[in-house]
């Protein structure tokens, strides 16, 4: 993420200071880990706990990546619902997996309680809006699965949706009472703080430059000439992902995810506008998701071009969303523009590698990444410290370059345009 990139709404609580701790020379950690968004620092927190010295290097600031700049909503399972899961991983695999994937808000808001952080959230759930009869057998067949296994959902008639969003449009919906919103921001930056006091050490500004197997450990060069020697490392960079680990950043297609926020709206607006102050992903195949802000915005977002934005225009995809769902709203000031990028892996799942041993890195959150990357920090740690892989939640698999990796990334580029037309006919 470029320094210059627009600001988030998001803001970091009164009095954030994370104490400057560079790498100075060559130093030494049990876990070293790449990375400071939601799973570098939930895997930092849990190795401290655990009695390792741990040792975290971020590129930017923490919170100037993904983690810092996403939509705040924190919503339980996969893209592929239980029965899929089951099918894909088999049964005692995909037990575990929906046992582990059902808990994803759980560990976030569990989180927030336990260790006291200073974070606006709210637990009113999370609603699959449809705008299609073939979104709404989905939604049923959802409903179906998650209800079976005991969890807090429900479909939603044309009536109750309408009443929970106030929004134009939709069919009907589903809402999942298990989610919720965060200030990512605040979270993230909280994390730093409770890791920090936990005596992890975090060196902010502080880019990897080169990944290297020597005897039975690794060594991590930086680009201010420090280097860090470990037996374990853990790189969390996702999207950001550069050539640390070789093929890695091949085995995705990085997607740009744009949001706007309004200016604080008034009473009367907040009332037919969320009232439930539940955040809401839809059923087109370019997802708008959108959510109040605790100090009363409204914040949507969706997927914007391949390359950076250098113009508002570049949100005016987003601005015609907001006045489709929202009519009322339309002029309504738009105070702020900024965009993250995302990581998407050909089957929609998250992928954990191992490239070789000691060596663990997660990508492909497919919008789920709060609580996916939250909870999957620790299951990283305790597999590189016990090093049993039934335990971990999603099997390891091989780095897989995409193809043409190039054109692949245009072919999306053509998709998105594409599916945005037919989106734009169906309303």
């Amino acid at each position: 993420m470029k320094r210059s990139a627009p600001p988030p709404v998001w803001t970091r609580p009164t009095g954030y200071a994370l104490k400057q701790d560079p790498v100075s020379g060559v130093e030494r950690a049990d876990l070293a880990i790449v990375g400071g968004g939601f799973l570098g620092l939930s895997a930092a927190l849990h190795a401290a706990r655990r009695g390792l010295s741990v040792r975290v290097v971020e590129a930017g600031r923490v919170g100037d990546g993904a983690s810092g700049l996403n939509g705040g909503q924190v919503i339980p399972g996969l893209k592929l619902e239980p029965e899929q899961i089951i099918e894909r991983f088999g049964p005692a695999r995909g037990e575990r997996l929906v046992g582990f994937v059902s808990t994803l808000a759980d560990r976030v808001f569990e989180t927030i309680a336990r260790e006291q952080l200073d974070v606006d959230h709210a637990r009113n759930g999370w609603i699959y809006a449809c705008h299609t009869r073939a979104a709404l057998d989905f939604a049923a067949e959802r409903d179906r699965q998650w209800r079976g296994l005991g969890a807090d959902v429900s479909l939603l008639d044309r009536a109750e949706i309408a009443r929970l969003t106030g929004a134009e449009g939709y069919l009907g919906g589903w809402i999942d009472r298990r989610g919720g919103v965060i200030n990512p921001l605040a979270f993230i930056s909280e994390l730093a703080r409770v890791c920090a006091a936990a005596g992890v050490r975090i060196a902010e500004n502080e880019r990897a430059a080169a990944l290297r197997r020597e005897g039975g450990g690794w060594r991590i060069a930086l680009n201010s000439g420090g280097e860090i020697q470990t037996p374990m490392v853990i790189v969390g960079a996702n999207a950001y992902s550069d050539g640390l680990i070789p093929g890695l950043a091949r085995s995705i297609v990085p997607l740009h995810s744009f949001q706007i926020a309004t200016a604080p709206l008034a009473p009367e607006q907040l009332a037919a506008a969320l009232p439930g102050g539940q955040s809401v992903s839809d059923s087109r195949r370019i997802v708008i998701y959108y959510r109040r802000t605790a100090d009363g915005r409204l914040a949507l977002g969706g997927r914007g071009s391949m390359a950076e934005p250098t113009a508002e225009a570049d949100w005016a995809h987003l601005d015609r969303a907001l006045g489709r769902l929202y009519p009322a709203l339309t002029g309504t000031t738009i105070e702020r523009r900024w965009f993250g990028r995302v990581a998407m892996t050909p089957d929609h799942l998250p992928h954990v590698h191992e490239p070789e041993t000691g060596l663990v890195t997660a990508v492909g959150c497919q919008g789920r990444g709060v609580g996916l990357m939250t909870a999957l920090g620790p299951e990283l740690v305790d597999y590189l410290v016990d090093r049993d892989r039934e335990r971990l939640p999603f099997p390891l698999s091989p780095i897989r370059p995409i193809p043409l990796h190039g054109f692949r990334a245009l072919g999306v580029a053509a998709a998105i345009a594409w599916y945005r037309t037919l989106d734009a006919l169906e309303r």
